[in-house]
């Protein structure tokens, strides 16, 4: 321990001999979810990355200080389902860049968000979105995005066609193996992250399996252009669907026909599929339709036990909440039933930074040590004692920026 003390204050005297872009000092700090934390200590940064992590000094050489003081800070959040579907950011092209600045705020960077996985939107107008915030018009986080789900012949969500039709946006139904090969690949083409696929539509009747041949074209065009797919499961059919179509992220839980069984755990864990539970969407849906407190503790009960199985075996979780679709902006319920369903903290914190870093290729990202990307959310207190205090965010962080500051 003393000697890894030492290189780490060799490190930031290093450091400080050449000018910091930015020194954020006196701050508790988890480097990562499996290291235990630093306490009064200093991350310095220089030109977008962070180029020491030490106990504080007594005159770093920086241009800008924050005092972090009674302040904690992780490495930048991840919320790996979000839509970039709502009135004040759809048709961008119209609006302007403090407009959008604003909705992104509200949405994201408010909530400590550094980069988010957008899984179903106008590909045209995210990547309008994405342009304007690389060029440095629009402070946001890193967006990812799927652009415009998969749905097979009569597979518009019940929920979503009406809305696209007042938004006047087209997304297609998928017809055919070959449309589906010529979509996937037209969309790589265009700037998709990844593909998604409604492997489960919930309609007016019910739900409405993908059809199996051409959700499996789909999935395995995305991989052969080395992209990952999310569906959207809605039954436990859905999630059968998604493994066998070779699904990589099930973007929720299922709501029907009871908890997952052991053998559909042991298939989702052979196929190293990764989770985002969506909790606090389910009690907003339920909220919105009316339902009965027990009938919505009911639902929450299920939604949580299938993320505790599928955890506890060990199962990759990613954070996420669907906002866009829902404007329930505010993770501290989502946080709690994470909690309620046997997360710990270091793993609710792994959901948000390491998990979602490493699935989706981001190296330099998901940590806090030098060299990495100073993606960064300063937190007003430590969430190791309340995890709520996951959603009280001082300062979000990106590139050694700052883009959102409660102050």
């Amino acid at each position: 321990m003393r000697f890894l003390a030492l290189i780490a204050a060799t490190c930031l005297s290093a450091a400080t001999a050449q000018a910091s872009d930015l020194a954020l000092t006196h701050a508790t700090i988890y480097t990562s979810p499996a290291a235990p934390p630093l306490h009064d200590a200093t991350i310095l940064i220089h030109d977008g990355k962070i180029t020491a992590v030490a106990h504080s000094p007594k005159n770093p050489a920086t241009g800008t200080t924050i005092d972090c003081t009674g302040l904690t800070i992780t490495a930048g959040f991840w919320n790996s389902h979000v839509h970039i579907l709502p009135p004040q950011l759809l048709h961008a092209e119209e609006k302007s860049d403090a407009d959008i600045a604003a909705q992104l705020q509200t949405m994201f960077t408010h909530w400590g968000f550094t980069t988010v996985f957008d899984i179903a939107s106008v590909l045209a107008n995210t990547n309008n979105i994405r342009a304007r915030i690389a060029s440095g018009k629009v402070e946001g986080p890193r967006i990812l995005t799927t652009g415009e789900p998969f749905w097979g012949v009569g597979g518009t969500p019940v929920y979503v066609a009406q809305y696209l039709k007042a938004m006047n946006i087209s997304i297609p139904e998928t017809a055919s193996v070959p449309q589906a090969i010529a979509r996937v690949d037209q969309q790589v083409h265009d700037g998709a992250d990844g593909i998604k696929i409604f492997a489960g539509s919930i309609e007016s009747d019910g739900v409405l399996l993908f059809q199996p041949d051409i959700a499996k074209a789909v999935v395995s065009e995305a991989h052969k252009d080395h992209r990952l797919v999310f569906s959207h499961p809605s039954s436990i059919k859905g999630v059968e669907l998604s493994l066998d179509s070779g699904v990589d992220i099930l973007a929720h839980v299922s709501t029907d026909e009871g908890p997952w069984t052991p053998a559909i755990i042991q298939r989702m864990l052979a196929a190293h599929m990764s989770l985002i539970p969506t909790l606090t969407l389910f009690d907003v849906e339920m909220q919105k339709g009316g339902a009965s407190p027990e009938g919505t503790e009911a639902l929450l009960k299920l939604v949580t036990g299938q993320l505790h199985m599928y955890s506890s075996a060990g199962g990759q979780i990613l954070f996420g909440t669907d906002i866009g679709y829902i404007d329930h902006y505010d993770t501290a319920e989502e946080f709690t039933l994470m909690s309620r369903a046997g997360m710990t903290f270091p793993q609710i914190l792994t959901s948000l930074t390491t998990a979602p870093a490493s699935r989706f290729g981001y190296t330099h990202t998901g940590r806090i040590a030098p060299n990495m990307d100073a993606d960064l959310t300063v937190l007003k207190s430590d969430p190791a004692a309340d995890i709520t205090a996951l959603s009280h965010v001082a300062y979000t962080i990106r590139g050694g920026k700052v883009i959102y500051s409660s102050h």
